[in-house]
């Protein structure tokens, strides 16, 4: 249909950009996926190559970006997002927060198209308040091991902000907290998939500190919901989307244990240097504006993306993504 809207997805073959191509299609959207593949994994989207409203272009973003014809939307979901990546990669993950924004920015500026980015709960660093709201202007160490990730996606919303403010670009800022589901790297050092990996593969499970710091998980359907609400509304400042139900990392090793029906014990490891003590995202805006809350539980969205997990091949499950990947795990 020469109506239908077209939107590009970076980062399309990553965990979320795969699920968002999805989205998308059924929306009715024709999607233009775009990925350089340096995280991301093509068997995420292939079943999408035969759909005619998906078409996939090997590409990375922190180069000239060009797409012809109309385009309705833009979402920005390529950089590496996790601490495996920003310690194999810190260059790459800072150039796609940078050049790459400013390239897509600068698309949507020409193509008059609505733009989202994906910024982070990483903003707010190892936070000072709790839970984080989006005023908390953050406490962050730029010159830090995670600073590559968290100075990136800080600047990017600067220059989102600017490219709104003096360009009049429609924009849209996506702050994610911890998200999980199927088509998460096994490996890639976050804490669901590590403890999931570990357990599948017999080893005790690794916690850092003392397992007092917190995380909350908010599955993924739950997360594409809150992005697509957000696309279509009509804010333009940053809005937290996560899943509140908070947990401390000891209690979430049990939760594993007892899904997994295995016998690990848990090992203590000294807590890597600026890892935030607190992740709790406040909602009240999400709720207010969006009318979005998270549907599904813990417990349920656990169940599913072990299920995932144990279908992985034996070569999955015993790569490691790096030689001191047990050091890096969050």
């Amino acid at each position: 249909m020469a109506n239908k809207k077209r939107i590009l997805i970076t980062g399309a073959a990553g965990f979320l950009g795969s699920h968002l191509c999805e989205r998308f299609i059924k929306e009715g959207m024709h999607v233009i996926a775009m990925d350089n593949l340096i995280t991301g994994d093509l068997r995420n989207i292939e079943h999408l190559f035969k759909h005619p409203d998906f078409e996939f272009y090997h590409h990375d973003v922190s180069n000239f970006v060009h797409v012809s014809g109309q385009l309705d939307y833009i979402l920005h979901f390529a950089s590496p997002a996790s601490p495996i990546d920003y310690l194999k990669i810190p260059i790459q993950t800072l150039k796609v927060g940078s050049l790459g924004i400013h390239n897509l920015l600068g698309l949507a500026r020409d193509k008059k198209s609505r733009i989202l980015i994906a910024s982070t709960s990483e903003v707010y660093g190892d936070p000072l308040v709790h839970p984080q709201t989006e005023e908390y202007y953050g406490n962050v160490n730029p010159i830090g091991p995670r600073g590559v990730y968290d100075e990136a996606k800080r600047f990017q919303e600067a220059m989102t902000m600017a490219y709104h403010t003096y360009h009049k670009v429609d924009t849209r800022i996506l702050r994610i907290f911890n998200t999980y589901g199927p088509r998460m790297r096994l490996n890639d050092g976050r804490v669901l998939p590590a403890f999931i990996g570990q357990a599948l593969r017999g080893e005790d499970l690794t916690v850092f500190g003392d397992g007092s710091q917190t995380r909350s998980f908010c599955y993924v359907d739950d997360q594409v919901e809150g992005i697509y609400r957000l696309l279509m509304s009509d804010y333009h400042l940053p809005v937290n989307i996560g899943n509140p139900d908070e947990i401390t990392i000891l209690q979430f090793a049990e939760e594993i244990i007892k899904l997994t029906g295995t016998d690990q014990k848990i090992i203590f490891k000294e807590l890597p240097k600026d890892d935030p003590k607190q992740r709790q995202p406040d909602i009240t805006l999400a709720k207010s504006l969006l009318g979005w809350t998270p549907k599904v539980s813990r417990a349920e969205g656990l169940k599913i993306t072990y299920e995932y997990f144990k279908t992985l091949p034996t070569e999955v499950l015993y790569q490691r993504e790096h030689k001191d990947f047990d050091k890096y795990i969050r």
